[in-house]
């Protein structure tokens, strides 16, 4: 079985997933808790919970990377369900790695660059200023669809339930921004963009859309965020045969 330093392995991922690129994000990306020295075994998730930790556990992982850590902005005091969280990583030396905003943009791994291939939507731009940086992208169908065909689309590729709020134009040009990414209808208006994708569903969101005539499809936050820690755990496979195995909790929501 291959090995691999965990630190090295973290040091490598900061730069592959180019986290200096967000230093205003909220999340502490990278490294968040320290468990065992060597990595053979990884798994992947959306989030960092105990769930998620208990089930690593019993697989024997060494190390998991997670799209929401446990640290946003700092760690005030570890009581309650902070402390059982940290407590059960340590009692079973996982390391916990983080990587949020970077794996919504990433335009290889990236929640938002997948979500364009798996729809079979041509990548035309960045979309989607959030905290001074664009992290979603936005694309062109080969062809019009309506957005009932582009639902059942959706809802096929990323085995979900969509929301879907249509104002009466074909689906084309699509922007994408994965998770809770509504306000990124302000860009839609510049760039001609017809149909918005995200992941959770807004009210705020409706009334603009209205007004702007651009449909509404709300994917499911989850659901449109697994694609990039899945993507990040292929790769660690393919590079250095490390075995990496996605753990599946999702919310419905």
């Amino acid at each position: 079985m291959k090995h691999l330093s965990l630190m090295k392995l973290s040091a490598f991922l900061d730069k592959e997933l180019n986290l200096s690129e967000f230093p205003g994000d909220e999340s502490v990306n990278g490294l968040q808790v320290e468990g065992k020295g060597s990595v053979s075994k990884i798994g992947v998730a959306v989030d960092a919970c105990d769930y998620v930790f208990h089930k690593a556990a019993a697989r024997g992982l060494d190390l998991l990377i997670v799209h929401h850590g446990l640290i946003w902005g700092g760690i005030r005091s570890v009581h309650g369900v902070m402390k059982k969280r940290i407590k059960t990583l340590l009692d079973a030396d996982i390391s916990l790695y983080a990587c949020h905003l970077p794996l919504d943009w990433h335009p290889i791994y990236g929640n938002n660059s997948r979500l364009l291939k798996v729809l079979s939507i041509r990548r035309m731009g960045e979309f989607g200023e959030y905290h001074g940086k664009r992290i979603g992208y936005w694309g062109k169908l080969a062809g019009d669809l309506s957005l009932e065909q582009f639902a059942v689309r959706v809802e096929s590729a990323l085995t979900t339930r969509a929301t879907v709020i249509g104002f009466g134009r074909k689906v084309r040009n699509i922007g994408i921004v994965s998770g809770g990414g509504w306000s990124a209808i302000y860009d839609a208006e510049k760039l001609g963009i017809d149909t918005l994708l995200v992941g959770e569903p807004s009210h705020s969101a409706f009334t603009l859309a209205e007004e702007m005539q651009v449909n509404l499809v709300f994917a499911g936050h989850y659901a449109t965020e697994t694609l990039g820690v899945r993507a990040v755990g292929d790769m660690l496979q393919r590079k250095f045969g490390l075995r990496t195995e996605f753990i599946d909790h999702p919310s419905g929501l």
